[in-house]
């Protein structure tokens, strides 16, 4: 069937006027410019889809770093929590050591400081075992 279309296509005689010239011409054109608007889209396509491929890429790469942070930060906010409960915690100290009474009750605990007449007994603080 293939060779008998090639027969009848070289069997076709082709007129030599201006106005089939120009015709083929015009085809010919029209085929160039098929090809180069094909190739353009094909161009186009692959432009885009590099694009978008980068585009995503960047996007879940932003999206890791971005959790990466909201992590430390929440780490960092944690810290600065019991930082700052502590430093409340050594201001009450630091407050409570400028009074006398205190200094004195705590060095008659753990200095076992005692007042005139007074004896200090140290009790175990764990219980026996038998």
């Amino acid at each position: 069937m293939e060779r008998r279309k090639e027969r009848n296509k070289d069997n076709i005689a082709k007129i030599n006027s201006t106005y089939a010239k120009q015709q083929e011409k015009q085809m010919a054109q029209k085929s160039r410019e098929k090809k180069l608007l094909f190739r353009r889209l094909i161009a186009f396509v692959f432009l885009f889809v590099l694009i978008c491929g980068g585009m995503t890429t960047y996007h879940f790469q932003q999206r890791a770093q971005m959790q990466e942070k909201q992590a430390e930060y929440q780490q960092l906010n944690e810290k600065m929590t019991q930082l700052t409960n502590r430093n409340e915690t050594l201001k009450e100290e630091v407050e409570k050591l400028s009074d006398i009474d205190y200094l004195l009750q705590i060095a008659r605990k753990d200095y076992f400081f005692s007042k005139d007449g007074e004896i200090i007994f140290k009790l175990p603080d764990e219980e026996p075992s038998y």
